[in-house]
């Protein structure tokens, strides 16, 4: 597959090549890197042809967005579709104060969630301030799954207020042409088919849920996704770490050591894959492009090698005999699409 090839995002005008860049890792969440690495990584991915990057306030508080900007200022503004997020807006962190579950290495700030009218709006002037450009093409609304907050009656609070306050603004933003797309940016597919009975989304980003390690959103969201025309933009295709291959004890599944069942799972993915002489990478990432409601995958990147190496999967050869033998294995649904 040539990483450069383009689809149509949703019902909007956007095209998206479908090799994106996540700018999760270049936060600093995941290791602490400098600016030299991280401005190298992303000049890595537009020098591999990528035109779509996907980031968030909340990835190194406020420290991805302002790295993007330093790159993507210097390019022709229609050269490229940009995304970020809302959900959460940063206040400085003052002097000498503690806020417990701050992660390591982000910037002076504390996410405080709003998902209101109002906190779209400011969130937005804030992002567009830490990019250093004049518009974004899609905003998603971040982290309204269980995953994400672990408290039931918060994931209710936050879901009305999303779709009370939240993505009225978003939807206002779209009307008024200031964005061209709106989505949500999840961790769950059935929150990912909630949100997307409830209201007119062009895209929807789903990380680590539709991998060939698990394809639990066949079941309900993606033929949804497809029926509606909302593009799936699939984030974490290497499930944290685990699909990247060398799978052993220690490999990371949804950021934490990877369980006994997965460890087992992911071995068997890669056993075959050793045996068509595939990088269980190469598997992993092309995999969920060949469903029809897929536009693209954004895998993060730490340094530049990264980005070459994804590139090179993507355009890597697979013998169709290795997808029918996990088909045989049941290791994927006989349903599920997978490339030609």
């Amino acid at each position: 597959m040539d990483p450069t090839t383009k689809r149509k995002l949703g019902k909007t005008k956007l095209d998206v090549t479908v090799f994106g860049f996540g700018a999760a890792p270049i936060g600093g969440f995941r290791a602490a890197i400098s600016e030299a690495q991280a401005g190298a990584t992303i000049e890595a991915a537009v020098k591999a042809g990528v035109t779509f990057f996907d980031t968030s306030p909340f990835y190194g508080y406020g420290r991805s967005e302002l790295r993007m900007g330093t790159v993507l200022r210097g390019l022709p503004r229609d050269s490229f579709v940009l995304s970020t997020k809302i959900g959460r807006v940063m206040r400085p962190l003052k002097t000498g104060e503690v806020v417990h579950g701050l992660r390591s290495n982000g910037l002076p700030f504390v996410p405080i969630f709003d998902y209101s009218y109002d906190g779209v709006m400011r969130s937005l002037e804030h992002s567009l301030l830490r990019l250093g450009l004049s518009r974004v093409d899609i905003l998603f609304i971040h982290d309204v799954d269980y995953w994400s907050l672990k408290d039931n009656d918060l994931l209710e609070k936050h879901f009305k207020q999303a779709m009370d306050g939240g993505y009225r603004a978003l939807d206002e933003l779209r009307r008024a042409g200031v964005i061209s797309a709106i989505g949500v940016g999840l961790n769950e597919s059935a929150m990912c088919t909630r949100f997307a009975r409830a209201g007119d989304f062009d895209c929807m980003l789903l990380a680590g849920r539709y991998t060939l390690l698990e394809q639990g959103a066949m079941t309900e969201f993606m033929p949804l996704a497809e029926k509606k025309n909302i593009s799936v933009i699939i984030g974490g295709p290497y499930n944290s770490g685990i699909l990247t291959g060398g799978v052993k004890p220690g490999a990371k599944y949804d950021y934490a050591d990877a369980p006994t069942d997965i460890l087992a799972r992911a071995r068997r993915l890669e056993e075959i894959c050793q045996r068509h002489d595939v990088p269980l990478a190469a598997a992993a990432i092309q995999f969920p492009l060949a469903h029809p409601a897929v536009a693209a995958v954004i895998p993060g990147a730490l340094n530049p090698a990264e980005i070459e190496a994804n590139a090179a999967h993507l355009r890597r050869k697979i013998p169709a005999a290795l997808w029918a033998e996990l088909h045989h294995e049941k290791l994927l649904d006989p349903a599920t699409p997978v490339p030609a």
